[in-house]
């Protein structure tokens, strides 16, 4: 699944940029006639901009004293996500997302301030990926990098809102696509993600049918409700 946003304009190319902002949505569009739209925004010179996380592993030799470094910095590698200000020359602003209304006041006086509370994800936060120290291979469930399972931590990029945003909410036309075919749960993610984009005060979200064919075919591949039906019976 992924969210397009559009703003005051046409949606960017997919085939130009993968965008990453700092609250870890994937945002991209995908229409071809819009593709000037992107051209005629300030952006940095390209570098790398196509984010993914391919499977290919390094050789490593366990004999080695320093496998351990290497295996962790390619795997940090491999994870690497740009952010948004690497593609586009965009400044900061506060992010609309509240914490106070995702919070029930306790009632407690010795409790800390609500205000005070820190709820913001730091950029740099990382996610332990893997918690269970294995001390054979033969042990239930067991994910091994080298033959005596030794520890290796894997951190992967946290998720959660950040103090920063770099769009105004009300100028965001958020699209929201699914590659198709059966996902249990599908639409329980898509709920969620709806949600947040309200939390965000974005209003103008739609979805884009047909998968990434929808965005510039017209064109019907099963009966039944509308789509807009369809979201609306599941909020």
């Amino acid at each position: 699944m992924a969210a397009a946003v559009k703003t005051s304009g046409g949606f960017c190319n997919t085939q130009q940029q993968w965008l990453h902002s700092t609250r870890d949505l994937f945002l991209h569009g995908s229409t071809r006639s819009n593709a000037k739209e992107c051209k005629s925004r300030k952006t940095k010179k390209p570098t790398s901009l196509r984010v993914k996380a391919t499977s290919t592993k390094v050789e490593l030799d366990f004999n080695d004293p320093s496998w351990k470094q290497k295996f962790q910095e390619d795997w940090d590698n491999r994870f690497n996500l740009p952010r948004i200000t690497d593609i586009y020359d965009l400044k900061p602003r506060p992010t609309t997302f509240s914490l106070m209304k995702q919070r029930t006041p306790t009632g407690d006086e010795d409790s800390t301030p609500m205000d005070m509370w820190n709820g913001y994800v730091n950029n740099d936060d990382r996610a332990l990926m893997k918690v269970i120290k294995y001390s054979s291979p033969t042990s239930a469930g067991a994910e091994c990098i080298d033959p005596d399972c030794s520890w290796v931590e894997q951190w992967v990029h946290r998720a959660g809102p950040r103090k920063d945003i770099y769009y105004e909410p009300n100028e965001v036309k958020a699209a929201i696509v699914t590659c198709g075919g059966l996902c249990p749960g599908l639409n329980d993610v898509i709920r969620q993600v709806v949600f947040t984009l309200e939390t965000y005060g974005v209003k103008n979200i739609v979805g884009i049918p047909f998968g990434f064919r929808g965005f510039f075919e017209k064109g019907v591949s099963r009966g039944g409700p509308k789509t807009s039906e369809i979201v609306d019976s599941i909020q």
